[in-house]
């Protein structure tokens, strides 16, 4: 079967980590995850990933705190999620590395565009952190721009929601889900799914975005390998 997608970047929430709760980390549903990337890694599918921070701190909507200065807050813990991400894959056996856009050499690479290239090549799972190393930039523009820079083939919108709706599907019972939305409508209509930025870049750029619920076990693997359509594309 000639698979759809190659070279793919998985963004994920800092929500998601969190599992049924709001703050911290669920290591139950970070191993969850985890097995359903490995499953597809194992399969040869190039991974990169972007974890966003908001299950730790929400740079922009902490109020009490100058924004640039929440912002790198938010990136400090973007950094937190990657390492417990990067725990549980090796422990599933999956090579995995953490590059930060914050320099942290202890811990962390260093972003390095042709590196990052080179690690998928070699089967490695590179997770990017620390979002852009800019404050004012969501984690969804990061993963926009991330997904750029390596020449992935789709970037992937991991929710806890199966697809995009014309409105919120947890407040709205007559919420209609979109299979398919143009990067201008999802601009015009002002969806939530990503900010303008990400999509204008990914506009730009070519990549489409699929929106799916990660946390339904085997999604990743109908998408990716069996090349079920599930979710919803902004193309």
């Amino acid at each position: 079967m000639e698979r759809k997608y190659s070279r793919v970047l998985l963004k994920l929430s800092g929500e998601i980590l969190a599992g049924e709760g709001h703050f911290g980390l669920d290591y139950e549903a970070i191993r969850g995850i985890c097995e359903q990337i490995v499953e597809v890694a194992g399969d040869g599918i190039a991974i990169s990933m972007v974890v966003g921070g908001g299950n730790i701190i929400r740079g922009a909507q902490t109020t009490s705190i100058e924004r640039a200065q929440a912002d790198y807050m938010g990136m400090l813990g973007t950094v937190i999620n990657a390492l417990a991400l990067q725990d549980t894959l090796e422990r599933l056996g999956q090579p995995t590395r953490v590059q930060s856009a914050i320099e942290m050499r202890q811990i962390a690479e260093t972003v390095i565009r042709r590196r990052a290239i080179r690690h998928l090549e070699k089967g490695r799972i590179v997770i990017f952190a620390a979002g852009t190393g800019s404050p004012y930039f969501s984690t969804d523009t990061t993963a926009a721009l991330r997904a750029s820079e390596i020449g992935a083939d789709c970037l992937l919108k991991a929710t806890k929601v199966d697809g995009i709706y014309d409105k919120d599907p947890a407040k709205y019972s007559d919420a209609v889900k979109l299979p398919h939305v143009s990067y201008m409508d999802a601009l015009q209509m002002q969806l939530k799914v990503m900010d303008a930025a990400a999509f204008s870049l990914c506009q730009e750029n070519k990549i489409p975005i699929v929106v799916f619920d990660v946390l339904k076990k085997g999604n990743l693997r109908r998408l990716l390998i069996d090349g079920e359509n599930i979710g919803s594309m902004v193309s």
